[in-house]
């Protein structure tokens, strides 16, 4: 009798046969067209997974960068209200509440009255904050260098903007569905 416990992790198909299988069932299938947007789907869980990896290994979860990386691009001095950031991460208020007490807590951002309004509150990075963030960004760096690593300037220039084109007409296309991406480029 077999360990059913300690069964093989299934294979995900690869592009060919899954193009192959959609075109056996859906004939009008264009398949470069399938296998570009398989390609980046599979792409895009691949980055999460190895980013997501990255930040675990810092000690900090996928949501608590979220918020370090939404400090960061406020610019100096690295402050939000809790609303802020709660719209800009497109959270509920108490999600970001819960959110930004446990980082509070680990003492990656300070939580504290605005001075000139007392009845508002102001979420600042840390020190410790920003050296995880930067932590971070040394990491992805690496990552993206040498995923990218094979690639010429000019070639890695001219992706850049097919996939910034294409980011756009999805935005266009689907305004409701950008959410916090609908700043880039």
């Amino acid at each position: 009798m077999s360990d059913t416990s300690e069964q093989p992790a299934l294979q995900e198909p690869s592009l060919d046969e899954q193009i192959a299988a959609y075109q056996r069932e859906f004939r009008d299938l264009d398949p470069q067209v399938e296998q570009i947007v398989s390609a980046l789907g599979r792409l895009n869980r691949r980055m999460n997974v190895a980013y997501g990896r990255q930040v675990a290994a810092l000690g900090i979860s996928n949501a608590e960068w979220e918020v370090l990386k939404t400090l960061v691009l406020s610019g100096s001095p690295y402050r939000l209200g809790p609303g802020e950031l709660a719209k800009r991460l497109g959270l509920t208020p108490a999600a970001m509440t819960h959110r930004i007490d446990r980082m509070a807590g680990e003492g990656l951002v300070t939580r504290d009255r605005d001075e000139t309004n007392r009845v508002r509150v102001i979420v600042e990075l840390t020190d410790e904050g920003r050296a995880k963030w930067l932590e971070a960004m040394r990491m992805a760096t690496t990552f993206e260098e040498d995923l990218l690593q094979d690639l010429s300037g000019d070639q890695r220039g001219a992706l850049g903007e097919i996939l910034i084109r294409l980011l756009h007409r999805v935005e266009h296309e689907q305004p409701d569905a950008g959410g916090r991406l609908t700043d880039l480029g």
